[in-house]
């Protein structure tokens, strides 16, 4: 069957002109002549039947139609040369396994523990591609994505299959600074939190989550505590920067526990209340439900037992 895919070197030319702004700087990045790098475009656009560029005094510029074409294009081709050179790499043994995961997971919680997976599994790499929101599996080139949400995001996540991972619990954190500005006569519980009334939680500032924003209200509602407005304060989109600012005394935040356990261990923050907002969301690893692969089965595994490992998440 004849496929209708134009060549792959007209298609890295439009790539790298396209990026440039520049058929010159292109032909210097793939040591070619710019009167090669301009046949190739021209055959392209041939092909296509369409104009990808217009010329501009500095330079060319994307058409609407070139522009529509890099973003589709430009995954493929990125995922080509990836394929390459796993293949290079691995000569057959093992593989690489392209995982999307949310920003602060990956760091607190994923990457000190990858050196434990690549000593059990050598032959498997792990690439990491980081996002705040669902991955759609057709815009992405990636075999697995670690997710947290609630079952109901994932039903509304069509094509896909889940492994369950582990339950979220969220608690409320400030810097000890914080406390002792607000309440000099506050005393600790333990080492590491306090247990402040209602009367006193509501007089802290906030802090706040971009991606959820309404946190705060369903704590505040979970808990039966009046506050006047709970959707004040600061906002960041990671946990991992509500961390930095909660250390600061910029105000008391609302993070999963495991994501903290280093600042906790320090007593860089407190928890400032016994109360949690546990179990609303969870993590899941998520692939396409087309087909799985034993590298994401063997790394499905190697979460679960990290996680049921005792010695693995701080008991703080």
């Amino acid at each position: 069957m004849r496929r209708t895919i134009p060549s792959l070197q007209a298609l890295i030319c439009f790539e790298s002109a396209a990026r440039h702004a520049s058929y010159t700087y292109a032909a210097q990045e793939l040591f070619l002549t710019q009167s090669a790098v301009s046949r190739q475009l021209q055959q392209l656009e041939g092909y296509l039947g369409t104009a990808l560029f217009t010329r501009t005094r500095h330079g060319v510029e994307l058409t609407n139609a070139g522009q529509q074409y890099l973003k589709s294009i430009g995954p493929h081709l990125k995922g080509l040369e990836q394929a390459t050179v796993d293949v290079i790499t691995h000569q057959g043994r093992g593989g690489t396994l392209k995982l999307g995961v949310v920003p602060t997971f990956a760091t607190r919680w994923l990457l000190p523990k990858l050196q434990g997976f690549h000593q059990l599994y050598p032959e498997i790499t792990v690439h990491l591609e980081t996002s705040t929101r669902p991955f759609l599996f057709q815009e992405h080139i990636f075999d697995a994505a670690i997710y947290a949400g609630t079952p109901q995001q994932l039903e509304q996540w069509p094509g896909t299959y889940s492994h369950f991972l582990m339950h979220e619990d969220v608690v409320a954190v400030c810097a000890p600074s914080l406390i002792r500005q607000y309440f000099p006569d506050a005393s600790m519980i333990n080492s590491y939190s306090f247990d402040l009334s209602a009367e006193q939680l509501i007089r802290l500032p906030l802090l706040q989550q971009t991606t959820r924003p309404n946190i705060w209200e369903d704590w505040f509602k979970l808990h039966q505590i009046q506050h006047a407005n709970p959707f004040q304060g600061q906002r960041h989109e990671l946990f991992s920067m509500l961390a930095v600012a909660a250390t600061h005394a910029m105000g008391m935040a609302l993070i999963p526990q495991m994501l903290i356990e280093k600042e906790l261990n320090k007593q860089e923050l407190v928890l400032v209340s016994t109360k949690t907002l546990a179990k609303q969301r969870a993590y899941y690893l998520v692939h396409s439900g087309q087909e799985s692969s034993p590298l994401i089965e063997k790394f499905a595994s190697w979460l679960q037992q990290e996680i049921q490992n005792p010695t693995s998440i701080a008991n703080i």
